[in-house]
């Protein structure tokens, strides 16, 4: 219920200040625009003004100030919002304009130093745990952890700039579209939302579900976007007129725990959590048209083969099925387990089949011949660090710590896996061996993440962190308690580039396998140097084409980018492009991926670039004969091309209405 007054320098006879005369606890405290004033702000929405005052004239004069100087208090102002606390200030000493939100949702701007209203709105009936004020005081930001909500309003003209809320609960599911701009996500509130990756904003939001969301897929065309739920229904969202089209119910109530959409969108599996079977429908009809039984426990993960032809499940009976939808046989290949079957992956190349187990490992297994190709040990690999009620030391507690969620890589070379611990592990598939891992949050208010614990926490009764709070607390009722930071869903982009994490209480964590390229040299010769490329290919002899195969071997991403853009002529692409080495084309591709997005990015030769490599036959061959490496960058640049095409297409569309408009006047 004070504020303090420190000195961040040595000031000559300064002495720490204590400002007192609060009820409640101070929340904020700042000096005001005259630098005379100092302003402090209690919870009970108390505005307590002090004065910087000269000792003989009782004058307001700066601080600091050479002569005896005193600070008093000569008024209390007040906000006058009923029944509610302050919990949120921003001030902006440009206007001298302070905006406040309270624990009703309500938030308010108002003018200094006469507290004069100026405008206030209600947006929820929660708490607001911040805010903020631009430096040009037209914009408030204004954020809610209860909703995960974040809100930017433009006072002035009373309208919103930005509106944005994240799964009011823990989220539960994720997946990536086609082309890699989307990300679906489902929650623990019931909600489906669709976020873009290029900008971190989610831009549609579904509530139809009336239980948790447990799984959501994308259909191939990116158009759809199929959610599951313990309410028992399964349903399909058009994201071109945002709306439910179809939902599909078991005959009986179920609980849907996974979801598989086949690759031609038209098959829709579900698999359940308390009758053991899996739901067959067809998203044309929305009729269902088989119940595949044959599994002991709990359905936990389900997912088709990339050509179609095959439906791999996982089951809490140890076993994983492989099951064939499209015939009449009903004969299913099960795959032993010697623990409980969390969660199943397909290579992309579908010959291969990844599933993790409750024991930590991941096993591998080959899908012609139905034998096991391999395993991973991964329990220490995931393993965290020490809960504050563990009793044995965090390399010795790695029991029950195991991988919920696996996915392969694009080009099937890597393999991520999450799960009921703050790390992630990328393993090289062919070595078996762990690349890197990833520990999601550092943030220590959460659970688990020292991996040594001081013993003086811990008391007859259990660790002090844990125990109720004081006889002197508000609400004697509480508990405190520490989530533990936890990766339910990882998913791997199509393009390759980057992987999500669906973190249970961090919200939707991305990220990018691509960080910038200093060296990486291909091929390379030792007289190939940065000197040779640009003084002697590029001035002396004006070979372009000899230039760029050399900067591609060197793999010095700002070599590639020079030689890149001193083509003088965009009508000489083509000859290059047809000259280029084939074992170049995958090279070029990447760097035009990597730079095409880029703010100064020349569209039109990235475009010509692109339309002279995939058109010339040879290339075509290349690229036909080694498909599964060329299929991650290709899906970059469609991304990338058809996020230009919105962009430059909307510009467009916009300077033809305006000439128009112009030519008629």
């Amino acid at each position: 219920m004070s504020a303090k007054l420190y000195s961040a320098d040595k000031i000559e006879g300064f002495e720490p200040t204590v400002f007192m005369g609060h009820r409640r606890a101070v929340i904020a405290a700042w000096f005001g625009k005259d630098g005379k004033s100092i302003y402090t702000v209690s919870e009970d929405g108390a505005v307590a003004e002090r004065k910087h005052k000269s000792v003989e004239t009782g004058e307001e004069v700066e601080f600091p100030s050479k002569m005896p100087t005193k600070w008093s208090t000569p008024r209390h102002l007040y906000f006058h919002i009923n029944e509610a606390s302050v919990t949120s200030i921003g001030y902006n000493e440009r206007h001298d304009m302070v905006v406040a939100g309270f624990s009703n949702g309500v938030f308010g701007l108002w003018e200094l130093p006469s507290l004069q209203k100026i405008q206030t709105l209600s947006i929820s009936q929660h708490v607001l745990n911040t805010a903020a004020i631009n430096n040009s005081g037209e914009w408030l930001a204004l954020g809610s952890s209860k909703l995960g909500q974040l809100l930017v309003w433009e006072w002035q003209s009373e309208s919103y700039v930005l509106k944005q809320q994240g799964h009011t609960y823990d989220m539960s599911a994720a997946a990536y579209s086609g082309d890699g701009q989307y990300i679906a996500t489902g929650g623990d509130d019931g909600k489906v939302k669709v976020w873009q990756t290029g900008t971190g904003y989610c831009f549609v939001t579904f509530s139809n579900h009336s239980a948790s969301v447990s799984d959501v897929v994308f259909t191939k065309n990116s158009q759809v976007v199929v959610s599951a739920s313990l309410d028992g229904t399964v349903r399909a969202f058009d994201l071109v007129r945002y709306r439910n089209f179809r939902t599909f119910a078991a005959p009986t109530p179920v609980q849907f725990s996974c979801l598989a959409v086949d690759g031609s969108g038209d098959i829709v599996c579900a698999g359940c959590k308390d009758s053991f079977e899996i739901y067959v429908w067809s998203m044309q009809t929305g009729r269902l048209l088989d119940v595949l039984s044959g599994h002991q426990g709990p359905v936990s993960a389900l997912e088709f083969r990339s050509d179609g032809l095959q439906l791999a499940s996982s089951s809490w009976d140890k076993t994983v099925c492989l099951w064939d939808v499209f015939t009449r046989s009903k004969a299913v290949e099960k795959l032993a387990h010697s623990f409980e079957v969390l969660s199943v992956s397909y290579r992309p190349d579908c010959k291969a089949l990844a599933c993790s187990t409750l024991d930590g490992s991941i096993h591998f297994w080959d899908v012609a011949t139905g034998v096991s190709s391999g395993s991973i040990e991964g329990q220490k690999d995931i393993a965290g660090g020490r809960k504050a009620s563990d009793l044995r030391a965090s390399k010795n507690s790695t029991f029950g710590k195991c991988f919920t969620s696996v996915v392969y890589s694009a080009d099937g070379k890597l393999l991520l896996g999450g799960g009921n611990t703050n790390n992630l592990c990328l393993y090289h598939v062919d070595s078996k061996a762990l690349v890197k891992n990833f520990q999601l949050c550092n943030n220590f208010s959460f659970d688990a993440m020292l991996d040594f614990l001081n013993s003086k926490d811990m008391t007859s009764a259990g660790p002090n962190q844990l125990l109720p709070p004081s006889k002197n607390s508000h609400d004697i009722s509480k508990r405190s308690t520490q989530k533990a930071v936890t990766s339910r869903a990882v998913r791997f982009s199509p393009s390759n580039h980057q992987f999500c994490v669906a973190a249970s209480n961090l919200g939707l964590v991305i990220y990018s396998l691509d960080p910038t390229i200093y060296f990486d040299p291909f091929d390379i010769d030792i007289e190939i140097t940065p000197d040779y490329i640009i003084n002697d290919l590029l001035v002396s002899q004006n070979d372009y084409l000899k230039a760029l195969v050399c900067s591609l071997k060197l793999g010095e991403r700002g070599i590639i980018a020079y030689v890149y853009n001193a083509i003088p002529d965009v009508n000489q692409v083509s000859h290059y492009a047809s000259q280029l080495p084939s074992n170049y084309i995958l090279r070029l591709l990447s760097f035009i991926v990597s730079v095409f997005d880029e703010p100064a990015s020349k569209i039109q030769l990235h475009l010509t670039w692109i339309s002279c490599i995939l058109m010339n036959s040879k290339n075509f061959s290349q690229l036909k004969a080694n498909s599964f490496d060329f299929i991650p960058t290709l899906k970059a640049l469609k991304k990338s091309v058809a996020k230009s095409l919105d962009e430059v297409g909307t510009l467009c569309d916009d300077n033809i209405f305006e000439l128009n408009r112009l030519s008629t006047l």
